[in-house]
């Protein structure tokens, strides 16, 4: 059994030829996508396939969800351990204006954050835009 076959096991998602194509994809490109980048990627696919695959993987803790300011929704594989929990795994988001790639810094951590009372946070998202290393030449 290969490592990403047990990673979706420990998710409690079967893993699938096309789940195990999907993850392997957002593994090799180290960057958030979007939904058209798989459909590129997997053009001979069903668009709902793609689609539920990522859903599923989202509802099952092994991508999350950027919000990056685009208006596109971009996914992101977690990192291992990560249950994406409010309190304990999230991390810093880092879009470029030039090249406009989105990326997880995920050992920036953001510090729990204490709301006041009667306040119930279900999600946050902390993106910074800029240039990245790669555009930036540094």
């Amino acid at each position: 059994m290969t490592e990403i076959e047990k990673t979706l096991k420990k998710n409690s998602v079967r893993p699938t030829a096309m789940r195990i194509l999907i993850y392997k994809y957002m593994a090799k490109k180290k960057i958030a996508v979007v939904l058209t980048d798989i459909e590129n990627a997997f053009a001979k696919a069903e668009r709902t396939t793609l689609y539920r695959t990522l859903k599923t993987f989202e509802e099952k803790g092994i991508v999350h969800q950027i919000e990056d300011g685009t208006g596109i929704s971009k996914y992101a594989l977690c990192e291992p351990g990560c249950h994406c929990e409010l309190d304990r795994d999230l991390h810093l988001h880092f879009h470029c204006s030039n090249c406009d790639e989105t990326v997880c810094l995920t050992e920036h951590k953001i510090p729990h954050i204490n709301l006041p009372e009667g306040y119930v946070a279900e999600d946050a998202n902390l993106v910074l835009t800029g240039i990245c290393e790669k555009c930036s030449g540094q």
